[in-house]
């Protein structure tokens, strides 16, 4: 059956994410998805895109036959440099995550609680590789915590939750939950509405995450 609505793009969650960036913020992107917001910043914005893995002043991704493999981010993807960018060592970059001085670090999730809590490295299944790399330096270190994730996962289960089932890399950490349906506040009372796909009802978006959503 048809649904009423269109998801998100990744591309246009990307946008969706970049919109909300301040102009001259200091940003870290995760491994995955959020390493696309790069590609949608504001044309006249200053954001200094950092990677864990010790580069200030990434660009968009390079063109197509342009790529420099000695210049990669921490998902091992080529990227660029803009003027005045910089790289340095992974210690320098550490201590910039966990000494306060990114304003918005945007990660990836395998599930989201309602108040916050971020669990993003490890699905504790037999045989996954944890993957823990920044993240935890990155969740509590970061101003602001974003989350960018499809909602719901393959087989059709939230990841938004009242409580993550999988270990966790923080807690209460996470400020804003940009899906491929809505975007969502994390609160200490639960989940608020920030905004919705055209043709989203609230109601369905309820129904679809098991938990009550606070509308604006």
């Amino acid at each position: 059956m048809s649904t009423p609505y269109q998801p998100r793009s990744k591309n246009e969650l990307a946008r969706r994410v970049a919109r909300d960036i301040h102009d001259g913020a200091y940003v870290n992107l995760g491994i995955g998805m959020p390493t696309l917001v790069a590609n949608h910043i504001p044309a006249g914005m200053e954001v200094v895109l950092h990677s864990e893995n010790g580069i200030l002043g990434m660009g968009p991704a390079p063109a197509a036959g342009h790529e420099d493999y000695d210049l990669i981010n921490a998902g091992k993807q080529p990227v660029t440099l803009l003027p005045g960018g910089a790289y340095f060592h992974h210690a320098d970059s550490f201590a910039m995550m966990r000494g306060g001085h990114l304003d918005i670090c945007v990660l990836g999730a395998f599930q989201v609680s309602a108040t916050g809590d971020l669990a993003n490295w490890s699905t504790g299944e037999p045989g996954a590789i944890p993957a823990v790399g920044g993240a935890m330096d990155l969740a509590i270190g970061a101003k602001q915590t974003w989350v960018m994730m499809d909602l719901l996962t393959k087989q059709g289960a939230s990841k938004l939750v009242e409580r993550c089932a999988y270990p966790l890399t923080g807690l209460a950490c996470v400020k804003r939950v940009y899906t491929d349906l809505a975007t969502f506040d994390c609160t200490p009372r639960g989940l608020k509405l920030v905004d919705a796909v055209d043709g989203m009802a609230h109601e369905d978006l309820q129904n679809l995450i098991g938990l009550p959503i606070v509308v604006p």
